[in-house]
């Protein structure tokens, strides 16, 4: 019998394979080194934890949504409306991972140990619920960005208690906000192609929301 461990690594070889050669996916590339300043030097030790904690979620977050936006391509990709629908979202979350890659390393911030994790559940979920329809595949869409959207506000609130006078700390609320405002317009979008119509609409949003939230916290601590 495999042990845990050596299922996800399988799992994941599989991936890998089958999805990282993808026509689909193409490597984001970075932003130019200038674009992002290096941590300020004048934060508490308790305003330095909250800015690791916030960047290792949003890194961890965007790595999933990749994965979720993938897995419904490889199931929804060749349908004429939804495939480019999917593909257009995807996109986006590929350049908020690049940004979010960049400041993970110009802030030196660690990694969260759970973004294999974050990308095997994250496909699955995409996966599963294209699966069930283009319908649930946009409820689950609806779902995690509803999430991520309060996040996003969440932190922007807590950001208020973070020094603004090195560049660093208003150029992170910036992105923040704009990742906030690109993740409601997916919000919307799933709305408007029918999100609410999927089968058990209210258990899958409920569902779903609830898994992202526990994610939330695992990644911030670990």
């Amino acid at each position: 019998m495999f042990s845990s461990s050596t299922a996800t690594r399988c799992l994941s070889r599989c991936i890998n394979r089958r999805f990282l050669a993808s026509s689909a996916y193409t490597e984001p590339s970075l932003p130019n080194a200038h674009e992002i300043s290096t941590t300020p030097l004048n934060l508490t030790n308790e305003q330095r934890a909250a800015l690791d904690s916030a960047l290792r979620v949003d890194q961890a977050g965007e790595v999933a949504a990749n994965w979720i936006y993938r897995g419904q391509h490889f199931i929804l990709g060749k349908l004429p409306v939804t495939g480019p629908l999917i593909q257009e979202m995807w996109d986006q979350e590929k350049k908020h991972l690049a940004v979010m890659d960049k400041m993970q390393l110009q802030h030196r911030v660690r990694p969260t140990i759970l973004i294999e994790v974050a990308k095997i559940g994250g496909f699955g979920l995409g996966a599963v619920t294209a699966l069930m329809g283009k319908e649930a595949a946009m409820a689950c869409t609806e779902a995690v960005e509803t999430v991520i959207g309060e996040h996003y506000d969440d932190q922007l609130k807590e950001m208020e208690s973070l020094p603004s006078t090195h560049p660093s700390v208003p150029l992170l609320r910036e992105v923040v906000k704009e990742f906030r405002d690109d993740e409601l317009e997916h919000l919307n979008i799933a709305v408007v192609n029918h999100a609410q119509r999927a089968p058990g609409h209210a258990l899958l949003s409920t569902v779903v929301g609830a898994g992202c939230k526990v994610a939330i916290e695992l990644c911030k601590r670990f």
